[in-house]
């Protein structure tokens, strides 16, 4: 998955900020619908993921409703 890949490139993250990231990946995956893990799209949540947490975020809601802003996408976007 896209979150994990980018997690293990990076050694900026301890083990609370990887948590978030991978809670807030998932949730926003579900929230959008994306069954399919290898859909590029998944790449581009995870990137806006990983850059919101680099802000200093913690809360995986928060990260996640962030990053969904952040590429002008919500979860009721796809209904």
């Amino acid at each position: 998955m896209a979150i994990y890949r980018l997690i293990a490139s990076s050694s900026s993250f301890g083990p609370d900020e990887i948590e978030a990231m991978t809670a807030a990946y998932e949730v926003a995956l579900i929230d959008l619908r994306l069954n399919d893990r290898d859909d590029p799209l998944t790449e581009i949540v995870a990137k806006a993921i990983v850059n919101v947490c680099a802000t200093g975020e913690r809360d995986p809601l928060k990260i996640k409703e962030r990053a969904l802003s952040a590429i002008g996408m919500s979860g009721t976007d796809t209904a």
